[in-house]
């Protein structure tokens, strides 16, 4: 079916205002991503003379249309969490967590390592989030580290990673949004004004030398250090774990990750001539599936031949694997329809950002305003593709036409900064319920213990941004940045204690 745009005004930010609060009032995702959706929908309806069946009609349309849109993700997903599940079944990660128990003594350690590994899976914010979780869950699980602070440390190394790492398909994208006005050479240049993804990093490190927490992330780590982790196996089950060796876990993943890259690269037209940033952007999720297949193939020639599970019992874990995926993608068709309501039908996007291009204000305030319109409305639709899809062009032509063209990097670097915060901890982006998914933390509770910290940082990058606005320099306002947010947890912290 043919969607066509209409504007609606202010009542088109209702539908991710209902689904948002419904979900924090209730605690309950689906129904609330659900009414989000159907609201949207009767708004279109009733705005373009349909009726209360044609507004059911198109909302199973949309999400129709968002499957087939995502079809790739959807295998990507189901194909890797099958992956997870046969290297948990192996006993790899066991014995990756034994290892590592010799190493990492202590919360600090594990923290520290679990941020770092999530550096380095730059490549793709949804492959980070699920595994980084699959690695380091078991690990963090033993030192009683909560699972919503390892959500947390997730989330905060997925997003604002990748919006600043030159490989990535997120720097792709941004290069294609921006080619117009100097391509990848200004999406480089915008990295250091990128403060909420740099002092995103900052904090996640500081946290995890410290761990001063506050609010709801210091009472699940306290509860989580009373706590006592046993779960009930099947004798099968154990007696795999003990022939588990740390290859079984690290191969498949190894093997994942070298073949997700080198997949992004083969369907993006890399071996026929094309770059290789612009070849990783071309389809990455295509490019992923093939890693994740290429794992799958892994684990069954390390697994099967020394019998650590019978080939029936390898079927029946990718069979379990992807069961396993359907409540968290039912989350995200409902969160991509949602979005697709809010962007191609009923012009949410366009009447927050009409903001922008209409207010009169100094140019120094410019990078400040377009980073708070655009923290809302990433928050709101719960994507900062879409977000930085549409304030981008907008941005370019009122720095172009007020004759502002030194103002063009730090508003853009404003732009994916504010579009990261909502991709960070928006209950409705497909990174923050990847993030739980991964860790194994109930959604509502990652949202809830990440917000407060997610929206500290958006504060201070608020106040960054208007020193950059008027210095024109980053680097007096990611200095200013580090100093408030120390002093703001140190802060926190203390009042925190009883």
């Amino acid at each position: 079916m043919e969607f066509t745009m209409i504007e609606t005004g202010w009542v088109s930010l209702l539908p991710p205002l209902i689904a948002i609060t419904l979900a924090l009032i209730t605690k309950e995702v689906y129904s609330s991503l659900f009414a989000g959706l159907l609201s949207g929908m009767i708004i279109y309806a009733c705005c373009s003379g349909g009726g209360p069946v044609s507004a059911v009609s198109m909302t199973f349309d949309m999400m129709y249309a968002k499957i087939a849109d995502n079809a790739y993700m959807i295998i990507f997903l189901a194909l890797l969490w099958a992956v997870v599940l046969l290297v948990s079944r192996s006993g790899g990660s066991e014995a990756y967590g034994r290892w590592a128990g010799k190493r990492l003594k202590n919360k600090r350690s594990a923290a520290f390592a679990t941020s770092l590994l999530g550096i380095l899976i730059f490549i793709d914010d949804g492959f980070n989030c699920l595994t980084v979780g699959t690695v380091m869950r078991p690990i963090t699980d033993r030192l009683k580290i909560s699972r919503e602070k390892l959500a947390y440390i997730i989330d905060a190394t997925a997003a604002p990673v990748c919006i600043i790492a030159p490989v990535s398909s997120w720097a792709v994208a941004v290069a294609s949004e921006v080619s117009e006005s100097g391509g990848f050479h200004v999406f480089l240049s915008t990295i250091p004004y990128n403060l909420y993804a740099l002092l995103t990093i900052f904090m996640v490190f500081f946290l995890a030398f410290t761990g001063r927490d506050f609010g709801p992330m210091k009472k699940a780590e306290a509860k989580a250090a009373e706590s006592e982790a046993a779960e009930a196996e099947d004798a099968d089950a154990k007696d795999a774990k003990k022939q588990g060796r740390v290859i079984d876990l690290v191969l498949p993943i190894l093997v994942l990750i070298i073949c997700a890259i080198l997949g992004m690269a083969y369907v993006g037209g890399f071996f026929d001539g094309v770059g290789f940033a612009e070849a990783i952007g071309e389809n990455p999720t295509a490019g992923l599936t093939l890693g994740a297949f290429a794992g799958l193939v892994t684990a069954a020639l390390l697994y099967l031949p020394r019998r650590l599970m019978k080939p029936k019992e390898f079927i029946e874990m990718i069979v379990s694997g992807i069961g396993k995926i359907v409540p968290p993608m039912l989350i995200l068709i409902l969160s991509w329809s949602l979005g697709g309501v809010c962007r191609q039908l009923i012009g949410t996007g366009v009447y927050i950002s009409g903001f922008v291009s209409t207010a009169k204000l100094p140019l120094g305030f410019l990078p400040f305003l377009i980073f708070v319109i655009a923290a809302l409305m990433s928050f709101s639709m719960g994507t900062s593709w879409g977000t930085f899809g549409m304030l981008i062009p907008i941005v370019s032509m009122i720095c172009a036409a007020e004759g502002a063209g030194a103002y063009l990097v730090p508003a853009l670097g404003a732009t994916l900064a504010g579009s990261v915060y909502g991709d960070h901890c928006s209950p409705i982006s497909d990174t923050t319920i990847l993030s739980s998914t991964g860790s194994g933390c109930q959604h509502i509770r990652h949202v809830e213990t990440q917000l407060p910290y997610a929206t500290l940082v958006a504060i201070v990058c608020a106040a960054g941004y208007l020193i950059a606005g008027f210095t024109l320099t980053p680097w007096i306002a990611l200095g200013a940045g580090a100093v408030l947010l120390t002093g703001s947890l140190l802060l926190l912290n203390r009042f925190g204690k009883e």
